[in-house]
């Protein structure tokens, strides 16, 4: 399998011609890069993303974004292929929450007989271990959902299990995750941005940080910031999430400034692992249908029962 690519190729023309093919699908998260987000045949949030891989018909799902994303959609399509275009394109939240860990935590606290709901960025061996499986866009619902006499473990990202706290009253002991990204912004350097544009509404990531979400005038999932800047009349916002999802915004939101949310580092906020996906990548994984996304069966029919929960919940 060559890793070389022409000079000369017209990556997107190539694409193209190998999607066709392949039978393919091109599913790419908010947070991937321009080009990519322009060829896919679907750019959305984890939750569009799930239900777009369950009900596709194509017989090769490419998935544009991070690997428990291509995990989530091989778990609910066992019998397509899955490839992602970079196999190391891996997640901070998913890292800080092994399945091991998860499964000798419920075991030592076995008598509080956890519900389990775990945030859609985790592995597949946590998705086996859940109960119910969230994304930041349908979080409230599921825990408003959970039956009223279990105990909530909320795991891996605590920030956004502190932000389904406050909208659902609801108590939850939370894992100690987080995104590295998302912690990035400060309290004082989105005071600092607000200084500079006084009337832009500030929009945050429930993965941000406490003090950026009461700072912040809207707290929602990517897809519902679209709605929101879309439907509101002020002409400039501040977005406080990674900076790939500036682009869908200043592409379904004509007219309208957006300026990304500053860290204490710079004027961005760039996931590496999103950005190691790369369009020659792109192409080379659908001309070499690598690297796939494979998992042990017993593991997959664990994880796909608290995703299908999610998507009924969700409807």
């Amino acid at each position: 399998m060559s890793t070389a690519t022409a000079p000369s190729l017209d990556l997107r023309t190539e694409i193209l011609r190998l999607k066709k093919e392949r039978n393919a699908v091109i599913l790419a998260h908010n947070y991937q890069d321009k080009a990519i987000q322009e060829i896919a045949d679907f750019v959305g949030d984890s939750l569009g993303l799930a239900y777009k891989a369950k009900d596709t018909d194509a017989e090769v799902i490419v998935f544009c974004g991070v690997h428990f994303m291509a995990e989530t959609a091989k778990i609910v399509n066992p019998g397509r292929i899955v490839v992602l275009p970079d196999k190391d394109a891996g997640c901070s939240l998913e890292q800080s929450c092994p399945a091991p860990a998860l499964e000798a935590y419920l075991k030592q606290h076995a008598d509080k007989n956890y519900y389990v709901i775990a945030y859609i960025n985790c592995s597949g061996g946590v998705k086996a271990l859940s109960d119910c499986i969230c994304t930041s866009g349908n979080a409230v619902k599921i825990v408003n959902a959970t039956p009223a006499d279990r105990n909530i473990l909320f795991v891996p990202d605590a920030n956004l299990g502190s932000w389904v706290i406050e909208q659902t009253g609801r108590p939850m002991e939370l894992w100690q995750g987080a995104c590295y990204v998302h912690v990035e912004f400060t309290r004082d350097s989105i005071l600092r941005i607000r200084e500079q544009y006084p009337d832009a509404p500030v929009v945050a990531h429930p993965e941000c940080p406490f003090a950026v979400r009461l700072l912040a005038d809207e707290v929602c999932s990517t897809e519902k910031m679209v709605h929101f800047c879309r439907d509101h009349p002020a002409k400039q916002f501040i977005i406080a999430t990674e900076s790939g999802m500036l682009h869908r915004l200043r592409r379904e939101c004509p007219g309208k400034e957006f300026i990304p949310g500053p860290t204490e580092h710079c004027a961005c906020a760039d996931c590496r692992y999103m950005k190691l996906n790369t369009m020659e990548k792109l192409y080379r994984c659908l001309r070499d249908l690598q690297p796939r996304v494979e998992m042990e069966e017993s593991i997959r029919q664990r994880a796909e029962k608290p995703i299908l929960r999610m998507l009924e919940i969700s409807k």
